[in-house]
């Protein structure tokens, strides 16, 4: 008892400290080094897969290694004498990779690039921090960063980027709600900003703006990006704000498409979901699948596909979506590689709508918003190039064209609305990279430029809702406008190795001129502004498992269309700018990965939108503080009886605080949570593979005043923590069955009854969270 009342004194700072440093007390690496003998080894020149595959047979080792390091590279082979290390490392020459010992016989593979310059090497420039999201990339960003693979979805049975996203520590995606209420939309804030419709955070697509206009409407009201066609999410919470842009004081998010094969292959998978006693018109399903492969010549395509069908686990929620890729990749030597993308993504989905508290104690599936509808579609083209004559030297260029229509019916309360809204967004991106040493530092400069020209038209027509009578393209029209946005960015930055530092200063260089054209009002309006923004990321290597980093940057958000009319009319409303301070540590030998951190967000200026009077209202500064930390353990190191068995945990504590003088200050930011965890197991004996998973998060309040009291409507008042619980089974058949992979599972085990609400949509009220659910997968790979 002594002991809880010790805790409960604690504050939150020395909690935060305490946590931050609970892996560096607790894991203090012990590096272990290979055997030095030798062996006698004969291995041809070719494949470098399959040269490292052979070497690790005969030599006796453990190799670890992802897959995205060494596709499509070349092995000069191996003849003679060698020590495991040194075998290896001859075996990568010419690769730009090196081997890496973790002890007890086992070895990864990073890139050269880690070499210090005190080693004597020539670094091997990286350019693109984001790229495929390979393990070391992660493990030496300066900040926090996770990523999230395709066996993570799978494992999990998450079929929507919200199921994902709320895996990782920091962030959290509510049940979609409001006029984001469907599966096309995406709803997430980190560290305690608000997630409505996910606009404080950079969205990428393989390093292409996913918002319809990225400046002047980041809102993800339709973001095409679909689960089935991802191989990874990469959150970038701290340390990327000078390459990417402009949103990143909530983070930036990379969604990695599906790779093109090495080998031609056939993959296809599906989920089906069934929510038993819930309001649930059909089961709902999706698929996914890949063709595709690499010729010998270099060329490599593949065709993607995911497709989602059926109702959620409320009446009025039926949803249909189709996305398309078509990926190419061209490599005709190690110095030219091209590359494009091509998307069409179409949806439409019913939207149920936020309850009463009256009609949710009726029945929380139900529905009473039987006009709500949104559909939507979008297609881009993507072309790239990268030019690398060496390992000291790399160009690339990106171009990106998407057009963008979202529409649908929403009822106003006095009016039925029908909102079409185009979209046209370009850009290009040159970026220059360039590696050498200085003396005792080794340097990597990059050097980039982004531009981004959007135009949009929105139009919204009305009707009356006491008709019934839905509007048209004839009816009435209150809102017509034209807007757009040129927007230059430059950067540099420079890393810097010496010693076990690296450091890293940068600059980030907006400058946005926008504009807009209200045909309603007959007015015309423009803005034009700057934001210089440095940062500075450092890492300290303690050893090649462990790791210390911090970091500090600027970032900011873009007057957006809906705010020009009142920056210009009362010069009040700037853009949003923020500065991030981060501190942590992270560990990984193999068999444990951990990481805790520190961090504080800044946010001077604050704005919010009202939907149900269409209004702009300032929230002004807010403090966002806390910690994250996390810990993956292969628990086979304790006992022989664990082999087999992985165990996986995250804690997130945010205290995130209006800090504006007046009524609301030292308030909580609404839909922040200041605890949130997530608890795996898994276990994988032979072909079988069993999961457990659970996820935890505490109360929110709803609006700015932190009312505790629940408004009739159920828009405001407190929101319930809560803690759910899932498990799946599944078994692999193996390569004589085309890999065949079937499994079953359960979400939301104990039928917890939790819900969030919807503020300041006009949809506003209560959404009932997923209730118990069985879902099946199946996939194949030919």
């Amino acid at each position: 008892m002594r002991t809880l009342r010790a805790f409960s004194k604690t504050t939150p700072l020395a909690l935060a400290i305490h946590c931050a440093l609970l892996p560096a007390a607790l894991l203090a690496p012990a590096v272990v080094l290979a055997a030095s003998s030798q062996a006698s080894y004969q291995i041809a020149a070719g494949d470098l897969d399959q040269a490292l595959n052979q070497f690790a047979a005969q030599a006796g080792i453990s190799l670890s290694v992802d897959a995205t390091l060494t596709r499509g590279k070349h092995s000069p082979g191996l003849q003679g004498q060698y020590s495991a290390e040194a075998g290896l490392n001859t075996l990568l020459s010419g690769s730009g990779l090196r081997a890496k010992a973790l002890g007890d016989n086992t070895f990864t593979l990073t890139p050269a690039s880690e070499n210090r310059a005190a080693d004597g090497a020539t670094l091997t420039v990286v350019g693109d921090w984001l790229a495929d999201a390979r393990e070391n990339d992660v493990f030496e960003h300066p900040g926090a960063r996770d990523v999230l693979r395709r066996d993570d979805f799978v494992k999990n049975g998450a079929i929507t980027m919200r199921e994902a996203l709320n895996r990782i520590p920091g962030v959290n995606a509510p049940e979609n709600n409001g006029t984001g209420s469907h599966d096309m939309a995406m709803n997430f804030g980190i560290r305690g900003l608000n997630p409505r419709l996910a606009s404080r955070s950079t969205v990428l697509m393989d390093g292409i703006p996913v918002p319809f206009a990225p400046y002047g409407q980041p809102q993800l009201s339709l973001a095409p990006v679909s689960l089935g066609n991802m191989d990874a999410v990469d959150v970038v919470r701290g340390g990327g704000a000078v390459r990417y842009g402009p949103q990143s004081v909530g983070g930036v998010v990379n969604f990695v498409t599906r790779a093109i094969p090495q080998d031609f292959a056939i993959e296809a998978g599906g989920e089906g979901l069934l929510s038993p006693g819930s309001n649930q018109d059909h089961p709902k399903g999706t698929s996914n699948l890949l063709v595709g492969g690499t010729a010998d010549n270099g060329f490599g395509a593949a065709l993607l596909y995911s497709g989602t069908r059926g109702s959620d686990w409320r009446e009025h929620s039926s949803t249909k979506i189709d996305d398309v890729m078509l990926k190419t990749r061209y490599a005709p030597n190690e110095v030219h590689t091209f590359n494009s993308l091509l998307q069409y993504y179409e949806g439409r989905a019913e939207m149920a709508g936020g309850l009463s508290r009256a009609d949710y104690d009726a029945d929380r599936f139900q529905s009473t918003r039987p006009y709500d509808e949104f559909w939507g579609r979008r297609q881009l083209a993507s072309l790239g190039y990268q030019f690398q004559p060496d390992q000291q030297h790399k160009f690339n260029i990106q171009g990106f064209y998407t057009y963008t229509l979202r529409s649908g019916y929403l009822d106003q309360g006095k009016n039925l609305t029908l909102s079409p809204r185009e979209y046209w967004v370009r850009g290009i991106e040159p970026r220059y990279s360039q590696s050498f040493n200085w003396g005792d530092s080794a340097h990597e400069v990059g050097v980039g430029y982004r531009y981004v020209s959007e135009s949009t038209h929105e139009l919204r027509y009305i009707s009356l809702a006491s008709s019934g009578v839905l509007p048209s393209g004839n009816s009435e029209v209150d809102r017509d406008t034209q807007s757009g946005t040129q927007a230059h960015a430059w950067y540099i930055d420079d890393r810097i190795d010496i010693g076990n530092w690296t450091i890293t200063p940068g600059m980030r260089y907006e400058h946005i001129e926008s504009y807009q054209n209200n045909f309603v009002k007959e007015t015309q309006q423009e803005i034009s502004y700057n934001a210089p923004l440095p940062a500075l990321n450092v890492v300290y290597h303690l050893t090649d498992a462990w790791n210390l980093y911090a970091n500090t940057e600027g970032s900011f958000g873009a007057v957006q269309y809906s705010q020009i009319g009142k920056a210009v009319d009362s010069r009040s409303i700037e853009p949003e700018k923020a500065r991030t301070w981060e501190l942590g540590t992270r560990f990984d030998n193999g068999d444990v990965q951990a990481e805790g951190g520190l961090f504080l967000i800044n946010f001077n200026n604050q704005y919010d939108s009202n939907q149900t009077t269409d209004d702009v209202y300032a929230r002004g500064k807010t403090r966002h503080s806390g910690l994250e930390s996390q810990l993956r353990y292969d628990l086979s190191t304790l006992s022989p009886a664990l082999d087999d068995v992985s165990a996986y945990a995250s804690y997130t504590y945010v205290n995130a605080v209006i800090r504006e003088q007046g009524d609301n200050y030292g308030n909580q930011v609404p839909f922040s949570s200041k605890h949130k965890g997530v608890l795996g197991l898994d276990y994988t004996p032979g072909n079988w593979r069993f999961n457990l998973n659970s996820e935890y998060q505490s109360g929110q309040f709803a609006d700015n005043a932190n009312t505790r009291a629940e408004s009739a409507d159920g828009s405001t008042g407190r929101i319930p923590g809560f803690m759910l619980w899932g498990a799946r089974a599944g078994y692999e058949f193996g390569p004589e069955m085309a890999h065949l992979n079937l499994a079953v599972g359960v979400k939301n085990i104990f039928d917890h009854h939790y819900f969030t609400r919807s503020f300041d949509d006009n949809n506003k009220g209560i959404y009932a969270g997923q209730p118990r659910t069985v879902y099946l997968q199946g996939s194949v790979k030919f």
